[in-house]
C-alpha cells in the first residue's frame, strides 16, 4: 500500500479507548484512496464499530495500524450473483464439503499465507489474534471447503445485522474458493441479508457479480441494514448446501 505527506493530518486513534468515535467518511484522504485514521487498537469493540460504520483497518507489519473507507466501495446484492457455466458446473459435481464456522483459525492463517501476488502478506498476527477474538465473540465468520478431509479453500467475514462484510479468501484446489463464496451468498439470501461488502474493486469480484456504489450510499446502506435482526441459528455451525444452479 503506498502512503504519503498527507497521512500526518489524519487523526491518530486513541489506543486507550477502543469506544472512541472515528472522523466522518468524507474526511478520508483520495491519495491513498480511502485512508482515514491512524493507530488505535485492534479491539473486539473497535473494530465492530469500524465496520458498522464502513471502516476497515489495513496495514502491513512494521505500520501503525491505518483504517480505510475508499471511495466508491465495492459491494454484491445477493441477487445479483453471478454464477458462470464452468463454476455451475464444478457445484453440481460437488467435489467439495462446504462448512460454516468449523475451522474460523485455519482459514484466516491459510488467507495470510505467501502468494505468488503478495496479497495475503497484509494479515499479521496481530490481525489473526483480533479476528479470531471477534469470531470467538460471535462476530467473525469462515466458510470452509474440504476435499477428502483437508481443507483446500475458504472465506471469512464481519457479519453486523444484515450485511457480511468480506474480507479475504484462498484457494489451493480449483474454485474451492468460489464454490465456498456461492454456497455463503445463497445462505445469507436464505436467511434475509441484503448485502455483501467486498470492500475494494477486481476482477475477480466483478466475474461474481460485485459492482461499485459512491461511499455516501454505502453509508446509507449500513445505516439501514446493520441496525436489523436476523436469527442466529444460520451462523452456527453447520454444513452448507446450495441450490441448484
Amino acid at each position: 500500500m503506498s502512503t504519503n505527506n498527507s497521512i500526518h493530518s489524519l487523526q491518530w486513534l486513541d489506543h486507550e479507548n477502543p469506544s472512541e468515535p472515528f472522523p466522518p467518511l468524507e474526511h478520508a484522504l483520495t491519495d491513498p484512496d480511502g485512508l482515514l485514521a491512524l493507530g488505535g487498537d485492534l479491539s473486539v469493540t473497535r473494530l465492530v464499530n469500524a465496520y458498522r460504520h464502513g471502516i476497515f483497518p489495513w496495514y502491513s507489519d512494521g505500520q501503525p495500524i491505518m483504517w480505510w473507507s475508499p471511495d466508491p466501495r465495492t459491494i454484491l446484492l445477493p441477487e445479483n450473483i453471478k454464477i458462470s457455466r464452468s463454476l455451475a458446473k464444478t457445484c453440481r459435481k460437488k467435489p467439495y464439503a462446504i462448512t460454516l464456522n468449523n475451522a474460523f483459525a485455519e482459514v484466516i492463517k491459510a488467507c495470510a499465507s505467501p502468494r505468488s501476488d503478495d496479497e495475503g502478506t497484509w494479515i499479521t498476527e496481530e490481525m489473526q489474534h483480533a479476528y479470531c477474538m471477534l469470531h470467538n465473540e460471535g462476530h467473525a465468520h469462515s466458510v470452509e471447503a474440504w476435499q477428502d478431509g483437508k481443507l483446500v479453500g475458504g472465506l471469512y467475514g464481519i457479519a453486523i445485522g444484515q450485511v457480511f462484510f468480506g474480507e479475504s479468501m484462498f484457494a489451493w484446489a480449483n474454485d474451492a474458493s468460489k464454490v465456498a463464496f456461492v454456497h455463503l451468498v445463497q445462505h445469507l439470501s436464505n436467511a434475509g441479508y441484503k448485502m455483501i461488502d467486498c470492500q475494494v474493486d477486481s476482477a475477480h469480484l466483478q466475474s461474481l457479480g460485485a459492482t461499485q456504489i459512491p461511499r455516501c450510499l454505502f453509508a446509507d446502506y449500513l445505516e439501514k441494514y446493520c441496525e436489523q435482526t436476523t436469527s442466529s441459528t444460520h451462523l452456527q455451525p453447520q454444513s452448507l448446501s446450495m441450490d441448484a444452479t
